[in-house]
C-alpha cells in the first residue's frame, strides 16, 4: 500500500510550501499570512522510486473558533488517515503554547511523528534541537522548505521507517482510505460563493471531507478528492466561488478563481450549482458560457430547494427555462444538499453525461446521419452553387468533436451548423454534453495549374473566335 504522510502545524509555518515542495507542484496556494490553506488537500509525489501521498492540512492553535474550528477539524482527521507524520514548527519563531498542544495530541495518538523544524536559513542548530527537545518527539529535523534545503535527508528518515511504509490506512470502520490511485470520472463542483458546493461535495461522499461554513468564500483552493462508488473510481473536484470581476479584491481570491477555472478544464463533468432562492444570475451565466467554451459535460444541480412553495418552484422552473437555452443539452436536477434529497440521482447524469462525452461512432455511420440530415435540410446557395457536404467522422471526444468534410464549407450559416449539432444529437443520444462540429473543404488540384493548349486546339480557338465577330457584324 502506498504510504500517506500528513503534514500538521500551526498555521504559517510552511505546509503548503513542503506540500509543493514534494509534489513538485503549485497545487497547494501559498502567501504570507495565516490560516490559507482550510482543507485536507492530497497529492502524489515520489522520492527516488517510492510512491507516497501526501496531506496538506490547516493550521491548528488550540483556541480555534468558527470556520478554524473546523479548519483544525480536517487537520485531526488527516492525522488519523495518515501511516506518518511530519509535525512542522517555525524554528524563527520558537516553541509556542499552539505546538506542545499538538505534540500531545500526536503522542496520545501513537502516530509515527517527525519532528520538522522549518525556517532555519542563519539559525543555530544547537538552539534548535534545545528549543524543541521539551515536545518529547524526538530530535527536530531542519529543513528550509521554501529553498528545499535538506529536503532529502527528511525524506530518507521517513520513507525508510519500515512502519510507515507497511501500514495501510484504514477508518474507524475498518475499510480501506482511498488513495490518489484511482482517477475516474473527474466531477468539479462550481459555482458562486455560499450556494453549498461543499455541502454538496460531502454530501456525495457521505462524510465531512471539506470545511462547510457558513460565509462566503470558505473553499479558497480546489480540492481534489479520489473515491469509489459502487466499485466504480471517481474523482470530485471541490471549487472556490466564482463572483464578478469587479468584487473580488484580495490577491488570494484572484488565484482561487483561477484554480476554480483549471479545476474546469481538468474536469470530465461539471456540477454546476444554483441557488435556487437567488435564481440565475448574470455570473451564473458568464460561468456557464466559460463551461460550455471549453467544451466540458455538464450536470445542473438547483440546491437550496426544499422550503420553497410551488409558485416559487414554478417561477425558478420557468426562469431556468428562459434564461438557460444555451445550455438545453444538460440535466436538471432540483435538489438539497443539506438534508440529501435528489442528490444520489446526479450520479445518473454525471455517467451518463460522461458516456455521452466519450463516445465513439465509426465513419460510416456519421456519414450515414449527415446524408440524412442533408436530404431533410440542404445547406443554402452560395453563388448560384449549392453547398456539398460529402462525410463526417468523430475528430475528438469530450466533448465529441464532428469533422464535416465538403466544398464551400466557409460559407455555411451558424444556423445551420446548429441543425447538424442538433440533428447529431438526437440521432445519437447524446445528453449533457455540447458537441462540436468543425469543417473541412477539399482544395481545388487544379487551381494554381495553367492549361496548355496543342496547335489544334489554338487553331481552332482562332477560328471560332473570328467566326463569333463576323457574326456580330451582320
Amino acid at each position: 500500500m502506498v504510504p500517506v504522510i500528513a503534514l500538521v502545524g500551526r498555521p504559517n509555518v510552511g505546509k503548503s510550501t513542503l506540500f509543493n515542495r514534494l509534489t513538485k507542484s503549485r497545487d497547494a496556494l501559498v502567501a504570507d499570512f495565516a490560516g490559507l490553506t482550510r482543507d485536507r488537500k492530497y497529492g502524489e509525489a515520489s522520492w527516488q522510486g517510492q510512491d507516497y501521498i501526501v496531506i496538506d492540512t490547516g493550521g491548528i492553535t488550540g483556541d480555534e473558533q468558527g470556520i478554524d474550528e473546523l479548519m483544525a477539524g480536517q487537520s485531526l482527521q488527516a492525522i488519523e488517515e495518515a501511516d506518518a507524520v511530519l509535525f512542522m514548527v517555525d524554528a524563527r519563531a520558537g516553541r509556542t503554547p499552539g505546538d506542545e498542544l499538538i505534540a500531545t495530541h500526536l503522542r496520545k495518538r501513537n502516530k509515527h511523528t517527525f519532528l520538522v523544524a522549518n525556517k532555519i536559513d542563519g539559525a543555530d542548530p544547537d538552539s534548535i534541537l534545545g528549543e524543541f527537545a521539551h515536545l518529547g518527539l524526538g530530535a527536530p529535523i531542519g529543513i528550509a522548505a521554501a529553498h528545499g534545503r535538506n529536503i532529502n535527508p527528511l525524506l530518507d528518515a521517513v520513507l525508510n521507517e519500515p512502519q510507515a511504509a507497511d501500514e495501510i490506512s484504514t477508518d474507524e470502520e475498518g475499510r480501506v482510505l482511498p488513495g490518489v490511485e484511482a482517477i475516474g470520472t473527474r466531477i468539479a463542483v462550481i459555482g458562486r460563493p455560499n450556494v453549498g458546493k461543499s455541502t454538496l461535495v460531502n454530501r456525495m461522499l457521505g462524510e465531512d471531507r471539506v470545511v462547510v461554513f457558513d460565509q462566503a468564500g470558505t473553499t479558497r483552493d480546489s480540492i481534489y478528492i479520489p473515491f469509489e462508488r459502487h466499485e466504480k473510481p471517481y474523482t470530485l473536484i471541490d471549487t472556490a466561488g466564482v463572483r464578478k470581476r469587479g468584487r473580488i479584491a484580495e490577491t488570494v481570491e484572484k488565484f482561487s478563481v483561477i484554480k476554480t477555472l483549471q479545476a474546469i478544464k481538468d474536469a470530465n463533468v461539471v456540477i454546476f450549482v444554483i441557488d435556487a432562492r437567488e435564481g440565475v444570475v448574470e455570473q451564473d451565466l458568464n460561468l456557464l458560457g466559460f463551461v460550455i467554451d471549453s467544451g466540458r459535460a455538464l450536470v445542473l444541480a438547483v440546491n437550496k430547494w426544499d422550503g420553497m412553495d410551488d409558485s416559487e418552484k414554478r417561477y425558478v422552473k420557468i426562469e431556468l427555462e428562459r434564461r438557460l437555452h444555451f445550455a438545453q443539452f444538460a440535466e436538471i436536477h432540483f435538489i438539497s444538499a443539506l438534508h440529501g434529497s435528489g442528490v444520489g440521482l446526479l450520479y445518473k447524469s454525471v455517467d451518463k453525461a460522461f458516456a455521452s462525452a466519450m463516445t465513439k461512432v465509426p465513419t460510416k455511420r456519421m456519414t450515414e446521419i449527415l446524408e440524412d440530415a442533408v436530404k431533410e435540410h440542404q445547406p443554402p446557395m452560395v453563388n448560384s452553387r449549392r453547398i456539398k457536404l460529402r462525410y463526417a467522422h468523430l475528430g475528438g471526444s469530450n466533448p465529441p468533436i464532428i469533422i464535416v468534410h465538403g466544398n464551400q464549407v466557409d460559407s455555411i450559416p451558424k444556423s445551420y451548423t446548429r441543425y447538424l449539432e442538433n440533428t447529431f444529437r438526437k440521432v445519437l443520444k447524446l445528453a449533457g454534453t455540447p458537441i462540436r462540429v468543425e469543417y473541412k473543404g477539399g482544395d481545388n488540384p487544379f487551381a494554381e495549374k495553367k492549361v496548355k493548349l496543342s496547335d489544334r486546339q489554338v487553331n481552332k480557338k482562332r477560328r471560332l473566335m473570328a467566326d463569333s465577330k463576323k457574326k456580330k457584324k451582320r
